[in-house]
């Protein structure tokens, strides 16, 4: 494993890109560009450009494009400020597209997947991953932390206060948009139903991580990777629905 080209160190997060990789790689023909659509700071971007893939890196802020294309060394790695409606409207085709932890953003995710779903060639896949919307972080971290957040007051300046004492910094390695608010709240079955309407199906699920970035047990889990490790080993073994997110391969429905 090479990390050292993206801003993650989490386990959690070197297990998605692997999982990232291994299917792209297990898809694509040598010269194939991969789409990396909400692509952030471009860590996934990044990684598959260390690996030899030819990628094209896209979001609609312009933060988080800046700082990828500050930490980009690939002359075969591009990033761009645009939305994922320009590429198809000019016609761009890609045999694979990932859109990792970004439907759970969106408003309206099955708006995004009907322009994938144009992107994408007939034999291609999308991956796509997202946190579970009823696992122990959504449930227990960031649906409280958001209500708390959007009623502000004392208990939201306390909760500041505290996480940085704690070393928290309030930031992300993932993006630099200014909103990464969840709107959406996944269970696996909303998401097959999210994918058989925009005509995709989901062909294989994978599961993200148990409880290593739940607080309390993040204070210790934070600091010692290995504990993160046997954590996304225990997700591993355990149902779907008690682990923290998806890892999801799709394809589209064949067309009659």
């Amino acid at each position: 494993m090479e990390p050292d080209i993206t801003l993650y160190r989490k386990a959690e997060d070197l297990k998605r890109l692997n999982f990232i990789n291994s299917h792209i790689r297990e898809n694509i023909d040598e010269g194939d560009k991969v789409l990396d659509v909400g692509c952030g700071n471009g860590n996934v971007s990044l990684f598959l450009g260390q690996k030899g893939v030819q990628v094209k890196g896209i979001d609609i802020s312009a933060e988080a494009i800046a700082i990828a294309k500050a930490r980009n060394p690939f002359s075969y790695v591009e990033f761009e400020v645009c939305a994922a409606e320009k590429l198809s409207d000019i016609g761009e085709r890609y045999k694979a597209v990932v859109c990792s932890e970004v439907l759970e953003h969106l408003d309206e995710p099955h708006a995004l997947l009907e322009v994938l779903y144009e992107l994408l060639t007939d034999d291609g896949i999308l991956i796509v991953t997202v946190p579970n919307g009823y696992g122990p972080r959504e449930v227990f971290m960031t649906k409280p932390m958001q209500h708390i957040q959007k009623n502000g007051g004392l208990a939201n300046k306390a909760i500041k206060s505290i996480k940085s004492a704690l070393g928290y910094k309030g930031s992300t390695v993932q993006s630099a948009a200014e909103n990464l608010t969840h709107v959406q709240f996944f269970s696996l079955n909303t998401l097959k139903q999210l994918a058989q309407r925009a005509r995709f199906s989901i062909q294989q699920i994978s599961n993200a991580n148990f409880i290593d970035a739940v607080f309390p047990v993040s204070l210790v889990t934070n600091r010692i990777t290995a504990l993160q490790k046997v954590d996304c080993t225990v997700a591993d073994y355990l149902p779907h629905g008690l682990t923290s997110g998806f890892y999801t391969v799709w394809t589209k429905q064949n067309a009659d």
